[in-house]
């Protein structure tokens, strides 16, 4: 098949190369058979053969692309000679030469090859005139003038249209190549994305459980010490607590490392974890905690969110605010659910916080499509709501 098809896809290749075929049977074979009829016997069998012949080859050719006969041109070596012996027959063959130029370039590997074959097919068919008809005046300005001017003509269109088709396909390969630049680079940076939302996310999972719970174990073992010779009950109790603490650190952290199914709320209530993590935080800090927590169905991951604010907003009461009472309030609305924990501490201006636990609970929420709002001045304690929609899907 010529270059300059070759980036086309199979079945456009297919169909134009039919499409040549019903053109040139149509105005280049039928005419000649039409018009061989008249003929001697012989001139008309010899010429019906060559027709026969050169359009099974054809077919062959056309139905299989990789036969023998498209091997060194030897198609197109045959076809040049049923054109010369086709002008000899019919006293000249200008008409078949111009319906059959075409196949000199569709196949061929290169414009070189097709002119210097569509040449020596328009030298036969010339000579094959000439031979029966003789140099007549007649003869020249009828068939071979138009065998010539079909032949350079040809060659030019051939060439204008190799030219074009190869810049089109050096093009094509310009833009396959900057396409597949672009989808390498595409994938890098969501690689690079992905890898950042990674660390983002272990960086948020370490220190909502993790570094409060090394927070907690630190306090609790400075009390345990102070209390170890004047109140062995007391140090006793927070023994307990850091080693309750310790355990569910390492069972977090196997969850971060992937070695265990995510924990931190059991499937179920969100109200008996609340209860259980305020507990344990009484029983450590000693502090006053009200409660109000009806059982909300909620899915997982709106239940670990809302777990994750209490313990940030408990591990912040516990370094900052000095309180003596802390509350907790988990509404159900319509489309909904609000958690709400509130302290008498020393506030805080919420402009000026930079730390990383508020920012880490926002964008929890936010990827949930909740919303944190905090509440605080200097002397008059704190309030944290956290408002979600509620999933009725993925229920766990």
């Amino acid at each position: 098949m010529s270059q300059w098809q070759q980036p086309g896809d199979r079945r456009t290749r297919g169909r134009v190369l039919r499409w040549n075929l019903a053109g040139w049977i149509l105005f280049g074979l039928l005419p000649q058979a039409v018009a061989v009829l008249d003929a001697s016997p012989a001139r008309r069998y010899w010429l019906l053969g060559l027709l026969v012949l050169i359009a099974l080859c054809h077919t062959v050719v056309v139905n299989r692309p990789d036969n023998p006969l498209l091997r060194h041109g030897t198609y197109l070596h045959l076809l040049a000679l049923v054109l010369g012996s086709t002008a000899y027959l019919m006293d000249g063959g200008a008409a078949f030469y111009v319906v059959s130029l075409p196949q000199f370039w569709l196949f061929t590997r290169a414009p070189r090859d097709a002119i210097t074959l569509s040449g020596a097919a328009a030298a036969l068919t010339v000579f094959g005139g000439t031979l029966h008809q003789g140099w007549s005046p007649q003869f020249l300005t009828g068939n071979v003038i138009s065998t010539v001017v079909a032949c350079v003509a040809g060659a030019g269109l051939g060439l204008w249209v190799h030219h074009f088709v190869v810049r089109s396909n050096e093009r094509q390969e310009q833009l396959t190549a900057a396409l597949a630049l672009t989808q390498k680079e595409l994938a890098a940076a969501y690689q690079q994305q992905g890898a950042a939302q990674e660390r983002e996310r272990l960086a948020r999972e370490i220190h909502d459980t993790l570094a409060q719970g090394f927070a907690s174990i630190v306090v609790l073992a400075e009390a345990a010490r102070a209390a170890a010779v004047n109140d062995p009950v007391r140090c006793a109790e927070q023994l307990t607590s850091i080693e309750q603490t310790a355990r569910e650190n390492l069972a977090e952290a196997r969850v971060l490392v992937g070695s265990a199914p995510e924990s931190g709320v059991a499937a179920g209530s969100l109200a008996i974890t609340l209860r259980r993590t305020l507990d344990r935080f009484a029983q450590d800090t000693g502090l006053t905690v009200t409660a109000e927590l009806p059982d909300v169905d909620l899915d997982q991951r709106t239940r670990v969110a809302l777990l994750r604010c209490t313990q940030e907003s408990l591990a912040n009461v516990r370094k900052h605010s000095g309180a003596s009472t802390v509350g907790v309030v988990l509404t159900e609305l319509a489309g909904g659910v609000e958690l709400e924990i509130t302290d008498d501490g020393c506030g805080f201006v919420v402009e000026d916080s930079r730390g990383y636990g508020l920012d880490g609970m926002r964008r929890r929420l936010a990827e949930l499509d909740g919303e944190l709002s905090v509440i605080s001045s200097l002397g008059d304690g704190t309030r944290v709501l956290a408002s979600l929609p509620t999933h009725s899907q993925d229920r766990a």
